[in-house]
């Protein structure tokens, strides 16, 4: 299993993070999601891709990048 921290951008609100926490539990492979509002961020432990997760994140209109 593999955890990693990534950037979201577009959350203004606790709405806004509970969006995110649901696209991002809703993708095949993710066990656990924390999503931090003042960060503008998520960590994302599980198997899933990068790919499948900012998509995920994409359909529910915000952006999700490789934190650097």
């Amino acid at each position: 299993m593999n955890t990693q921290t990534y950037r979201v951008t577009g959350m203004t609100c606790g709405g806004c993070v509970r969006h995110v926490d649901k696209a991002l539990r809703a993708t095949p492979g993710v066990t656990n999601v924390a999503v931090d509002l003042s960060k503008s961020s998520a960590t994302v432990s599980g198997t899933a891709t990068f790919e499948a997760l900012a998509a995920a994140v994409a359909e529910a209109g915000y952006q999700m990048s490789e934190q650097a």
